[in-house]
């Protein structure tokens, strides 16, 4: 089976696009979506995205996490296929497609994309973390020096805890470094391992950031593959008309032939 692919990346979160419009790579398997995500035996990637129809939206996003499995939402993959909607001539000044976790909102930047995520009513408490589902679940804990956090060790340890191993969550390491500005690193699960940076999880950690006064937030981000931004609005219902802003770029195409087996 032959495979057209594109790649992309957003601030380090590189995703494999596929061009699924006539439904040609439906049959794709789990063990050759890893496959094709696999660094050394295969294309590399943090997860794969298909771009299929779906009628009454521009579009539809289905997102793969690195070991195959079907992911649920994914920030910067939701930017990236912004991008690749666009340079497929699917031109709108505001995209509305359908992901796993419902409908979004995207549109293009003259650097970048900007996505918006679904509202979140609540951030729990978890000790001295917190958690809350921002697409995908996360939990969020601040911490004085992030970059001497062992993350990989810390991050697994937390995500295979008793509490969170049936599920899976995502962990976050963030140090505040300002009015409005935090650094965030980020264990993430299905891709087990630290990414250069995730979506959903500097925007949960953006929210868990702002304090108890109601209000418009726009907070700086700082991850290892670069700068996000996540403006959104806090009420007494929870947090709304969250946007996650930042670069989705083109890194290259090609094909690739794969066992169908």
């Amino acid at each position: 089976m032959k495979i057209h692919f594109f790649k992309y990346q957003g601030t380090g979160n590189d995703f494999i696009l596929l061009d699924n419009r006539k439904g040609e790579y439906d049959s794709l398997k789990k063990k050759q979506i890893a496959l094709l995500c696999d660094r050394r035996f295969g294309i590399g990637g943090d997860g794969l995205i298909m771009l299929s129809e779906k009628n009454g939206f521009d579009f539809e996003m289905k997102y793969f996490n690195a070991d195959g499995a079907p992911g649920s939402m994914c920030g910067n993959g939701g930017r990236c296929v912004t991008a690749f909607a666009n340079a497929l001539g699917i031109k709108k000044d505001l995209y509305s497609f359908l992901a796993y976790d419902g409908e979004h909102q995207s549109k293009m930047l003259d650097e970048g994309a900007s996505l918006k995520m679904s509202a979140v009513k609540k951030v729990d408490s978890d000790d001295r973390a917190k958690v809350l589902d921002t697409g995908s679940p996360h939990y969020v804990l601040n911490v004085k020096d992030v970059e001497s956090v062992d993350v990989f060790n810390r991050g697994k340890k937390i995500r295979n805890s008793a509490k969170y191993a049936k599920k899976g969550i995502n962990v976050n390491f963030v140090e505040n470094t300002g009015k409005n500005s935090i650094y965030v690193r980020t264990y993430e699960r299905g891709v087990e391992n630290e990414t250069y940076s995730c979506g959903t999880g500097v925007t949960a950690s953006a929210l868990a950031s702002a304090n108890g006064r109601n209000g418009k937030y726009d907070v700086k981000i700082k991850t290892k593959g670069g700068r996000l931004s996540v403006a959104f609005e806090k009420n007494s219902t929870g947090y709304d008309n969250i946007w996650l802003s930042g670069p989705a770029d083109f890194v290259f195409e090609g094909t690739i032939e794969l066992n169908d087996k």
